[in-house]
């Protein structure tokens, strides 16, 4: 299926809150960070991205018709490029809340090598272990090496990223076809940007640190301790 909508956004900048909207709008299933970690398997097609490799973006994103937080957002000008219908949706916030948000997930999730190098030595061969691994080889290289370029995180280096990140989006994207927009808006300026009614529900609310930590910890340590445990 074509691609509709390509969440711009970086992470913490209320993505996962866009993919639930998106979904109930219409616009699903929505493709986010914690998909790669339900289906690594595609890890490999990013890394492919990652490395230059043009990749097969309709075998990438098969079965999505939306996305949203990394890796997608470090490629939305390939994206809009194979998918130029697309409406772009810029996820912003307060630069200094992004960062304090990001200080306690994403910066925290850097990877650990010692831990890393001991499941690559015993348990490598696993298949499922291997594609996990790909997904933190992914991750390390999108967003830790290229996007942040830093191993301490520097408060002032990762706000200016941020935001050069945010006008790089405005001046790339053709204005019609992009919202630039705080999730705290609520449902109003998302479905007027897509053309769709209002739902007779609340807009999602999802994600905070606490919910960060626990997709986490069921995402990626639950199945590899599973895995290690089949022996």
């Amino acid at each position: 299926m074509p691609l509709d909508v390509i969440g711009a956004g970086f992470g913490r900048t209320g993505t996962m809150t866009l993919k639930h909207a998106l979904e109930e709008l219409g616009f699903g299933p929505c493709y986010h960070m914690i998909e790669l970690t339900n289906e690594p398997e595609r890890a490999k097609m990013w890394l492919q991205a990652a490395q230059g490799k043009a990749p097969h973006w309709d075998s990438v994103l098969e079965g999505f018709s939306s996305i949203t937080d990394f890796p997608g957002c470090l490629f939305y000008k390939e994206l809009l490029q194979q998918y130029p219908q697309a409406k772009v949706i810029l996820t912003t916030r307060d630069p200094e809340s992004w960062y304090q948000s990001a200080a306690k997930t994403i910066f925290r999730s850097y990877p650990n090598f010692k831990q890393a190098l001991y499941i690559l030595r015993n348990y490598f061969f696993k298949k499922r272990v291997r594609q996990l691994m790909q997904v933190g080889w992914l991750i390390q290289k999108t967003i830790f090496k290229e996007t942040f370029g830093m191993r301490q995180f520097n408060k002032a280096k990762a706000i200016e990223i941020f935001k050069r990140h945010n006008q790089e989006v405005q001046a790339h994207v053709p204005a019609e076809q992009l919202l630039v927009y705080d999730v705290k808006q609520g449902w109003g300026p998302l479905c007027a940007f897509l053309k769709v009614p209002v739902p007779n529900k609340p807009f999602p609310n999802t994600n905070r640190v606490a919910h960060f930590h626990k997709m986490k910890q069921h995402t990626l340590k639950k199945p590899v301790s599973e895995e290690m445990k089949r022996g």
